[in-house]
């Protein structure tokens, strides 16, 4: 293995060697090289814009949190966590969920504990990538060309946008008081009148976190509105619990899924069995959700944001002055000393699916969703263990991140091809059931043929999967005759 080599090129550029240059020090990248460093003697350099490890963690509010068990994330060497139970708040008899502060402490640990002590590994923070292996220190102007022998990894193609780093596309008139989560939480540095009238523009799971935190903080439910242009339905987190206790509600939960899917006579008719087998939350039960992004709360989250009464269901937001809101149908007349939180930020941004092997590139995608870890971490296994791009790609056959409520469909018909052909590979399943990240494969292989139980909702699993993909095309055919979904 060649050490990288820095030096002057004569034109004042300097010079860089590696293996795979990986774009981007965020979970998937991290996730990415940890996991090929384990199964190859390869060298990465990894370049990101950020100053510390950690990607979006790093602008995220201070209240965010992981909204599924922190067993699940992070990267395959070192677990996040201790597998404790919560035993206070909305979470409570729940794995717990790391805050933005432990997870962004657990990156640089990645970093500087698992991945730099290797040798194996050069990290160049505050840089950027301007492409053809060349990338630029964004505090000095020094610009370093790489030489890449294997790849390019671009972990960074769905960037991750949060509150603090996103522009609103609504106009906002002077002296209206607007701010993000993060600043929600620095009132305490105002002078003069604090507010006391909130408005929480968004619907998605920071719009979520805002209100639990604000009504946890104190703030009265009647003093809360609620701008949300879509209602979501969402992932019951008592299905997605990693212990044996919980097999019930994660591998009964999967059969229960599968039986809806496969008894659906349309697409609301699923989630509405969905959300009858309690695989599915939604806030407000006399609302039909037209949103799933896979977003996952506890009963007590959905009942204390219940509580919140005035919800304004027109649309999104066009305009805010200083007594009104402005929709694309009028007005919301609203109190002049309103502070609004903007939550409009998009978590995922959308962008199509690409093949993620191509020649010299890798381009990181989804595919398992909503696991980010476990897909990077299964694209790199791959890319360690077999020979070329189109077995690569065979292997890792894109996962799309749902659109719609339709989204689920698509998404989980095509969870269900890739783990039908990791199945059938036993590098692959030895692999994946030695992995943190995978979940539940671990689980469901400790299962002993004895516990009639486990068995009984294993065979119920793998029957009604059958029956599942076989109706899952005919509901999306429906579903896009009568909604003429755009691409």
């Amino acid at each position: 293995m060649m050490i990288p080599l820095l030096q002057n090129a004569g034109i004042g550029m300097a010079q860089h060697e590696t293996d795979y240059l990986v774009i981007g020090a965020g979970a998937a990248g991290l996730a990415f090289a940890d996991t090929l460093l384990q199964e190859t003697d390869a060298h990465i350099t990894i370049v990101d814009r950020h100053g510390r490890p950690g990607g979006h963690w790093n602008d995220a509010y201070p209240f965010v949190a992981l909204h599924q068990p922190s067993a699940f994330y992070g990267v395959n060497s070192l677990p996040l966590g201790t597998l404790r139970k919560d035993t206070a708040g909305p979470n409570a008899g729940h794995y717990e969920l790391a805050s933005g502060a432990e997870v962004s402490g657990y990156f640089h640990n990645v970093m500087y504990q698992q991945l730099l002590p290797t040798g194996r590994v050069s990290y160049h923070a505050m840089s950027d990538y301007l492409g053809d292996g060349k990338f630029v220190s964004m505090l000095s102007g020094e610009q370093t060309q790489v030489n890449v022998r294997k790849k390019v990894v671009d972990a960074s193609y769905f960037g991750t946008t949060v509150p603090s780093t996103h522009t609103p596309k609504f106009s906002v008139a002077p002296g209206v008081q607007l701010v993000t989560p993060t600043g929600l939480t620095q009132l305490w540095q105002r002078k003069g009148l604090r507010p006391t009238r909130f408005c929480i523009l968004g619907a998605g799971k920071t719009a979520m976190d805002v209100g639990v935190w604000l009504l946890g903080c104190g703030a009265r439910a009647d003093a809360i509105s609620w701008v949300m242009p879509r209602d979501s339905w969402l992932v019951n987190r008592a299905t997605t619990q990693p212990g044996e206790e919980f097999f019930s509600h994660s591998i009964g939960g999967q059969a229960l899924a599968m039986k809806a899917l496969a008894e659906a006579t349309s697409v609301d008719d699923l989630f509405l069995r969905l959300e009858a087998s309690r695989q599915m939350l939604r806030i407000d039960p006399n609302q039909t959700p037209r949103m799933f992004h896979y977003a996952t709360i506890s009963i007590g989250e959905v009942e204390l944001l219940r509580q919140i009464k005035n919800v304004i269901r027109r649309g999104h937001v066009r305009s805010i002055n200083a007594n009104a809101m402005t929709f694309d149908d009028g007005e919301q007349t609203m109190h002049a000393e309103t502070l609004y939180i903007d939550c409009t930020a998009s978590a995922v941004e959308p962008k199509p699916m690409i093949p993620i092997f191509q020649d010299g590139k890798i381009t990181l995608q989804l595919v398992r969703a909503p696991l980010v870890s476990f897909s990077v971490a299964m694209i790199a296994y791959v890319e360690a263990h077999y020979a070329d791009d189109a077995q690569k790609n065979q292997l890792c056959g894109n996962v799309p991140f749902p659109k719609d409520i339709s989204g689920w469909i698509e998404t989980t018909a095509a969870n269900m091809r890739n783990q039908m052909q990791w199945s059938q590979d036993k590098t692959l399943r030895k692999w994946m059931v030695e992995s943190r990240l995978d979940g539940f494969g671990k689980l469901v292989a400790s299962v002993a043929p004895t516990d009639t139980e486990k068995m009984k909702i294993l065979g119920e699993l793998r029957s009604q999967s059958g029956a599942a993909m076989a109706n899952a095309p005919k509901l999306l055919a429906a579903w896009r005759a009568t909604n003429q979904r755009t691409a």
